[in-house]
């Protein structure tokens, strides 16, 4: 999985820490939904069982580079 800087980053904080890069992988390839923002950056989300909430995450333009993730408490699929 390639990452950016600021996901690395951001991965140390705890509330990050405990989201799982299989749960990441499942919104990259398997996503229940996705938007591409203006800038080109794609958001995708999927559902985690395990937590019962939704994972987003953004992927840079090249739809492969993981920039940001977080429990989106807003979406509505």
């Amino acid at each position: 999985m390639k990452t950016t800087e600021y996901f690395r980053h951001v991965r140390r904080r705890p509330d990050r820490a405990r989201i799982l890069d299989v749960w990441i992988e499942a919104a990259i390839h398997h996503p229940v939904a996705e938007k591409v923002q203006p800038d080109g950056r794609v958001q995708r989300w999927t559902f985690v069982q395990a937590e019962q909430r939704y994972l987003r995450i953004v992927l840079l333009a090249d739809r492969e580079t993981v920039h940001n993730f977080f429990f989106d408490r807003r979406f509505k699929p």
